[in-house]
């Protein structure tokens, strides 16, 4: 095959290129930033945020090689309480899928969107099969905007005919997800502060979520992708996620244990803007991928601080 992956220096767009070229495939990114794990994947950098009116052979007056078999969509503004602070992102991301729909239009390419938890809002009824989203539940801009793309997505697919896959991710975590300066993930800042003895804040304590491992989610998009692009499956929105609920105080605790340390922890309210409690359905997963999830978030929060640690004793 030969991916295109837009947010490709980003933590689910290395791991899936690096897997995708590991088994033979041909992979070519695109992202605004350089890649701060890896030099393997082919990478133009490109703000995608930018209006477009070109896509004759790419995005905007730039060359994409040819006949590519589909393109994974990952990039965007991911976090949820920085773009409540500035929604104007919210925004972008918007504009981001909506050019990426308009070269897989213009070149009649499959596209697999990276979609979020979120759209289901902060659902106490625990309903997270995927027909059963409620867009009156939207608790952010950025929930917003993936609710946004998704309708572009259902739209090109009404209009146009375009073939896709959404995936709505939750709470991905792992390998190559360390680069906290530029976007604070929970899990490996929890890693950072409590191996450096340092205190932590746990904002929601009642809060459940549903922890995916990176291989996990990798292995659930690489099967989509083999199977969209030889049209064995289209036009279906799953949730990829491990499918089981951990508390933020409990996953700070494994890291803990896993530290050999106890963390100092001070519990405040959630967020605005933040869900708090979600579980995936991945019924629909298993039965059109076999999707079969392999990491419980014990063994992840294992691999994820060796991996960390080796990290960071290597490039410090």
């Amino acid at each position: 095959m030969r991916i295109l992956i837009t947010g490709s220096s980003g933590q689910i767009g290395t791991n899936l290129g690096l897997t995708l070229q590991e088994q033979g495939h041909y992979v070519f990114g695109v992202d605004k930033r350089p890649n701060a794990w890896t030099n393997d994947i082919e990478t133009l950098l490109q703000d995608l945020s930018t209006p477009y009116r070109d896509f004759s052979s790419g995005i905007g007056h730039v060359d994409y090689p040819p006949n590519i078999d589909a393109v994974v969509h990952f990039a965007a503004h991911a976090k949820v309480h920085e773009l409540v602070q500035q929604p104007d992102r919210a925004l972008e991301n918007i504009t981001m899928t909506w050019n990426v729909l308009e070269y897989c239009r213009h070149h009649n390419i499959p596209l697999i969107f990276s979609s979020s938890r979120e759209v289901y809002g902060d659902i106490h009824r625990y309903i997270t099969e995927e027909s059963y989203a409620d867009f009156a539940f939207t608790e952010s801009p950025y929930s917003a905007s993936k609710i946004s793309g998704e309708a572009l997505i259902y739209s090109y697919a009404q209009c146009y005919g375009l073939r896709y896959l959404v995936f709505r991710f939750s709470n991905v975590y792992g390998r190559y997800d360390n680069d906290i300066e530029r976007m604070l993930r929970v899990i490996p800042f929890f890693i950072r502060e409590i191996n450096a003895e340092r205190p932590i804040t746990i904002f929601g304590e009642d809060k459940r979520l549903d922890f995916t491992y990176v291989d996990d989610c990798v292995s659930g998009v690489y099967t989509g992708l083999e199977k969209l692009v030889s049209g064995e499956i289209q036009n279906h929105t799953i949730n990829l996620a491990y499918g089981q609920g951990n508390s933020l105080i409990q996953m700070a605790q494994f890291i803990g244990e896993e530290l050999g340390k106890t963390p100092d922890m001070t519990i405040e309210p959630s967020q605005v803007g933040e869900v708090t409690q979600y579980v995936a359905n991945i019924g629909k997963a298993r039965a059109l991928l076999g999707y079969n999830p392999q990491t419980p978030l014990r063994e992840g929060i294992r691999k994820g601080v060796a991996w960390s640690l080796d990290w960071w004793a290597k490039n410090q």
